[in-house]
């Protein structure tokens, strides 16, 4: 491992010269060995995992929100009438054709997936600065820590109130919350994901003198990415729960309006029909980070 890092790291080095002449290493029978065993549980992984994908995978997948609507819509048929604390699936599917009729349903998610992006992308600059800068330098972390850690705690909903009273009820207050919400789980994750690299690799880069920036963009960022992944999912998932918690309150538009909405008109069908369209749209968004970690963490 320490040979690999030290060739990519002298790679990386200004002027490095290539060499004219290369030492071929022959693996021993005990490597080869090695090798093969890895290749055999990979190809059995590999098995494992499209069998995994295929129609017995999908009907387990699929398994458990079958069973939950079979008994949730029977319960609705043994009830036999409308009640205001439930709403069968059968309403909440009428409630969805009401509501994308008349076209408050494609504007109310278009609002709502707008502000979300606006300030998660703003809180993923923030957070991959700050973050990097905390990760590499122990000084820059010491210095900003104990800010880090009182406002960590401190749940996005609760600065609503100071949110309104600086930026009144427009967009700006809905952004920053939602900046609160997504910021702190990716700050966290990308100071924990640098902070785990092998520290040979640090001690490599000064040896070779390797420029900062360049080292942080081919050396820490890889290595760290994994971390910096598992930070993007629950970043996307705070904003989520801010963004709700934002339109709740001062807002004409988006799906925390329609959750207001439907429970000030006493209909429960308009508020599970909110709540399923944040939880589908937050798996879309889902599914897209994991399936980027694929592609990109090819070694795990």
């Amino acid at each position: 491992m320490v040979e690999k890092v030290l060739t990519g790291l002298s790679a990386l080095r200004p002027g490095a010269i290539e060499s004219k002449s290369a030492t071929v290493v022959r693996p021993d029978s005990r490597t080869q060995a090695g090798a093969k065993t890895a290749a055999n549980a990979k190809r059995r992984s590999g098995t494992c995992s499209a069998a995994t994908r295929g129609i017995g995978g999908w009907a387990l997948y699929l398994a458990l929100p079958v069973v939950l609507v079979a008994v949730w819509s029977l319960y609705g048929v043994v009830r036999g009438g409308q009640s205001v604390a439930m709403a069968t699936p059968q309403q909440i599917v009428g409630a969805a054709v009401e509501y994308a009729a008349n076209g408050e349903l494609w504007l109310n998610i278009a609002v709502s997936i707008a502000r979300v992006l606006e300030g998660f992308l703003v809180a993923l600059v923030a957070a991959a600065v700050l973050g990097v800068a905390a990760g590499v330098s122990r000084r820059f972390e010491r210095a900003i820590d104990l800010v880090m850690q009182i406002l960590r705690p401190i749940p996005g909903i609760a600065w609503i109130p100071l949110a309104i009273i600086w930026f009144g009820i427009g967009e700006n207050s809905k952004v920053y919350i939602i900046f609160i919400g997504a910021f702190f789980p990716m700050f966290v994750n990308i100071v924990d994901g640098i902070k785990g690299i092998d520290k040979r690799y640090f001690e490599l880069g000064e040896v070779y003198e390797i420029p900062k920036w360049r080292f942080i963009r081919q050396v820490v960022v890889p290595a760290a990415l994994p971390q910096i992944l598992t930070g993007i999912r629950l970043g996307l998932s705070g904003a989520w729960i801010c963004v709700v918690a934002a339109e709740m309150i001062g807002a004409t538009s988006g799906v925390g309006f329609m959750l207001s909405d439907g429970r000030s008109m006493s209909r429960p069908d308009v508020v599970i029909l909110a709540m399923l369209i944040i939880g589908v749209i937050g798996k879309f968004m889902d599914d897209f980070v994991q399936w980027q970690r694929r592609r990109m963490v090819n070694w795990q």
